[in-house]
This record gives structure tokens, C-alpha cells and sequence, in this order.
């Protein structure tokens, strides 16, 4: 694919994923325990190199919300960042290894209802979190997670004021400036909003009530010289190889890093505009290429993250060519005019996302997913509300277990149907049709209707629709027999492979394996 092909929609889109994910690569840090510029490292990384590696078009990889936990304690318990930094690697090294070995299979089999949850979860998160962020409340973007802190502190009237011009902007340029003329498509504008951020704050000045205190804004590391530079980078301690909890470290980074790719991968395709399928397990290798190079050079492990991407698409981006450009802008953000971006305050940030989690949490979309049934809503909804109330991977699982009971309950009452009807002077003569495929989870459900049969009955199996019946079903049905003929009830097969009237065996009938339609 050409990479310049769509670069009137990935420039611009660029820029709004780079705001967007500025403060998100230093809160994790910062929350990670680890160096402010890891987190950085691992943004430039996620953007120039998995993004030129990944067959992605619209993912966009960076320092992961889901993995900050398990980063703080890990760099507790090995005993240094440095010592952390070897399980990143040994992590990429894994992911590779997963990738080579097609286990990025595995994404392909969460529910829709489950994604879709993940996405709505994802944007309430983002929503609320921007509330003390908006509020001038002192709050800290330390993950893609809600954390509210201080609530107790007064409200800032000048981040407000930033706050209320920002979202005005935003609402202005995307709903009516953008659809009155394709200038005001070429420059994006949260661009517009940041510029307009700094103007204001530079107008309120340094002190007094409308002032914005350094917690409200950006804050990046200013290099000095290149010699400051390059002692932001750390580098790992290979020594200890030796040390059996780094492997273990590495081995769990690599499995939660890899559900959440390909979690994300799959929530990112179903945004794409236009439907196209991302390689899971080619994307778990470029992912484990990014995290090797990541960890050698001082960068926290890296996922494709869901907020970033969907900043990406919700912006117009359409391939990656906005995902690399917005990797070279941090590079670049924090070699040339890390004075300029801590000029930015965190406000206009917040209000850049409030539009991203309005767009990815619309209420339309559980109205939509009530309208599908219960089957759909159900997991939809129990994924929303664990993520929310706990953690992503927490809210997955959730959804995951809801949907597997709701396909259970689904298959045991879709096992079958009974008709009652009156044939030769028969009135008790009971027809139940099978499904296509009868499996030991319809068992229960076909129990409950033979054991209500009463006696004298005459019962007709029809099969003629089966093309799957586990063994299970039919050493019931030999039980059943038993039964049956102790309550004067008599049978009638009736299959492709003929009609029975009484059958010796239903094993013997069918076979004593699996029986398949046409084997």
C-alpha cells in the first residue's frame, strides 16, 4: 500500500493522535513507577517502528493503561528499572515467538457484544477521567484508566475558562467550519485548540485567581545539550539473567501485552472505515520487535492501545502513515520545543479526548445493542460496567464468561421442538425434530422434555435435520429406552438412514463415535 495514499487525511490526524498521546506516554510512566521518558521512548517506538513493521493501517501502539500495575510491582520486586527492563525484552522475544507460532488466532474468537463493550467501557473511561483534568482539579493522566485525586481542592476558574473555549472550538471546527469549506479540513482542530490553550494561558499570566498553576500543564524532560539528551535513556542490566522472577516478569508482560493487541486489534478493525482485517498474529510479532527494541533502549512495554487508535480513526486517519508521523512528533516535540509543549495546558488535551469518549461511548450505541436482543446486550453490557468498575482485562473475562452462559442457555433451549399431534387414532403421538447439531450441552434440555412424556405415549425421533449428535446423546437415549419401556411409551426412529420402529441401540444405529450427516 502506498504510504503517502491518503496523506491529506493522515497528516492532520497525526497531530491529534500526538496530543492525545503526549500525556498519556507520561502519566504511565509516571504511574508505572519508571522514568518520565520511557514512556516516551515507548510512544516513539509504538509509532515509528511497529508502525512501519505492522500491517495495521489505523492501530496505533504505545505505553499500555493495562500493564501499569503489573509494571510498578515488577520494578519493586526485581530490585531496580534496569533490572525491569531485561524482562521487557525477553517479553518481545516471546511475542515473536507467539507470533511465529500463529497465536494471534486467539483474538478471532472474542463475541462482537464483547468489543463493542470494550470500546463503550474504553470511552466512559476517558470521559470521566477528564472531569478534575477540565475542572482544574489536580488529577494526573497517568493511565488510560479513571483516577480521580484531590477532589477537595478548589476548582480553577482559568482551566475552566481554557476548558469551555477548547470544547468551543473543537464543536465549532468539526460541526460546522469543516463541513462549510475543506480549508478548515487541512488543519485540525485540536491544533487550533492548543494554539488557542497556550494564548490563554500566557494571557492570564503567572499569578493571580486565573492562573494556571505547573500541575495543569505539560510537562516533558528539557534536554540541555545532546549529552542530556542521551542520559534520559537507561539500558538494561543483563546480569540478571540469572535471576529466575525476570523470566517469569517477561512471561507475563508478554501475555497480557499480547491479549491486549489483539483485543485492541480487533475493537481498531471494527472502527476502520473501511473493514479491513488486521494479520493478529504478523501484528503480535511487530509488537514483539517494538518491545525488544523498547527495553534495550529504556522504554516501558508497548501494546496497540485502543485509546490512541481510536483518536487516530475518530480523526480521519486511514493508514499508517498517521501513526508513524505522530511516533517522529514526539521525537521530535522533545528535541526541539519541549518548552513550547509545556506551555500546553493539560485542559485542552482533556477536552480533545471528552470528544473522543463522547464519540466512542454514544449513547446510541446501547440503544442499538438493546435493539439486538438479549443475546448481544447482555455480554455488552456486563463488559461496560466491569471495566469500568475494575480493570479491562477484569471487564473482558467478564463479558467473555456472560456470553459463553448466554450461548450455553441459547443451545439448550435451540436443541430441539415437540409437536403434539393425533395421527392413526395416536393421541398421544409426540414429534420432536432435532437440531442440526445436538451436543452434550442440549442434554439437559432434552431430559426435561422426554422425562414429562406420559405413559402410552408414542414418541417419533426425527433426525432427518441432524448432522452432528454427540455420544452423549445417544447413550442417554439408550437410558431413555429403558425407561420407556417400562411406561409403555414406544419409539420411531426416523433418519437419512431410514425409519425404526423400536430400536435395539441408538449407539448401534448411529455409531458409537460422534455421528456425522454423510460419514
Amino acid at each position: 500500500m502506498n504510504l503517502f495514499k491518503y496523506w491529506k487525511k493522515d497528516v492532520p490526524a497525526s497531530l491529534v493522535v500526538f496530543f492525545v498521546a503526549l500525556p498519556l506516554c507520561l502519566g504511565i510512566a509516571l504511574a508505572s513507577g519508571a522514568p518520565l521518558f520511557s514512556g516516551v521512548i515507548a510512544g516513539i517506538i509504538g509509532g515509528v517502528v511497529v508502525g512501519l513493521i505492522s500491517k495495521s493501517n489505523i492501530g496505533v501502539s504505545g505505553p499500555a493503561a493495562g500493564l501499569t500495575a503489573i509494571v510498578l510491582t515488577a520494578i519493586t520486586d526485581l530490585g531496580g528499572y534496569e533490572i525491569f527492563l531485561v524482562s521487557v525484552v525477553m517479553a518481545g522475544i516471546l511475542q515473536i515467538i507467539m507470533g511465529l507460532l500463529k497465536a494471534g488466532v486467539i483474538g478471532y474468537y472474542f463475541p462482537s457484544s464483547v468489543i463493542k463493550g470494550m470500546l463503550c467501557a474504553i470511552g466512559i473511561i476517558i470521559l470521566l477521567k477528564q472531569i478534575p483534568l477540565v475542572l482544574g482539579l489536580s488529577g494526573e493522566m497517568e493511565s488510560d484508566r479513571i483516577t480521580f485525586i484531590n477532589f477537595h481542592e478548589k476548582i480553577s476558574i482559568g482551566v475552566i475558562i481554557v476548558s469551555v473555549v477548547s470544547l468551543l472550538v473543537l464543536l465549532l471546527w468539526d460541526e460546522v467550519l469543516a463541513k462549510r469549506s475543506n480549508l478548515f479540513k487541512l488543519v485540525p482542530g485540536p491544533l487550533i485548540a492548543v494554539a488557542i490553550g497556550i494564548i490563554i494561558y500566557l494571557t492570564m499570566g503567572q499569578s493571580g485567581d486565573l492562573a494556571l498553576n505547573q500541575s495543569q500543564l505539560v510537562n516533558v524532560p528539557i534536554p540541555e545539550d545532546f549529552n542530556s539528551f542521551i542520559s534520559n535513556f537507561t539500558f538494561p542490566n543483563f546480569s540478571a539473567l540469572n535471576n529466575p522472577a525476570v523470566y517469569l516478569t517477561a512471561l507475563t508482560i508478554a501475555v497480557v501485552a499480547s491479549l491486549e493487541t489483539l483485543l485492541s486489534v480487533e475493537a481498531t478493525d471494527k472502527l476502520d472505515p473501511m473493514k479491513r482485517q488486521t494479520p493478529t498474529s504478523f501484528e503480535l510479532i511487530a509488537q514483539g520487535i517494538g518491545n525488544t527494541l523498547s527495553g534495550l533502549i529504556g522504554g516501558l512495554p508497548l501494546t496497540q492501545v485502543i485509546v490512541r487508535s481510536s483518536a487516530n480513526v475518530m480523526s480521519g486517519g486511514l493508514s499508517k502513515l498517521s501513526t508513524v508521523l505522530h511516533g517522529l512528533l514526539l521525537l521530535l516535540s522533545v528535541i526541539i520545543i519541549p518548552k513550547l509543549l509545556n506551555l500546553i495546558p493539560l485542559a485542552v488535551l482533556a477536552s480533545v479526548l471528552l470528544i473522543i469518549g463522547y464519540k466512542l461511548a454514544n449513547p446510541k450505541r446501547f440503544v442499538e445493542m438493546y435493539k439486538l436482543g438479549k443475546e448481544q446486550f447482555i455480554p455488552f453490557i456486563v463488559t461496560v460496567v466491569a471495566i469500568v468498575i475494575f480493570d479491562l482485562l477484569v471487564g473482558i473475562i467478564a463479558g467473555l464468561i456472560v456470553g459463553v452462559i448466554v450461548l450455553l442457555l441459547k443451545s439448550y433451549t435451540n436443541s430441539h421442538s415437540m409437536l403434539i399431534k393425533e395421527f392413526e387414532g395416536k393421541k398421544n403421538l409426540y414429534h420432536m425434530n432435532l437440531a442440526e447439531e445436538v451436543t452434550f450441552v442440549n442434554r439437559g434440555s432434552i431430559v426435561k422434555e422426554l422425562d414429562a412424556l406420559p405413559q402410552g405415549a408414542f414418541l417419533e425421533l426425527d433426525f432427518r435435520k441432524t448432522k452432528i449428535l454427540d455420544y452423549d446423546i445417544l447413550e442417554y437415549l439408550d437410558e431413555f429406552k429403558v425407561k420407556a419401556k417400562n411406561n409403555n411409551i414406544q419409539i420411531k426412529i426416523i433418519s437419512e438412514r431410514g425409519i425404526v420402529d423400536d430400536p435395539h441401540s441408538f449407539r448401534e444405529f448411529f455409531g458409537h463415535k460422534v455421528f456425522k450427516m454423510g460419514h
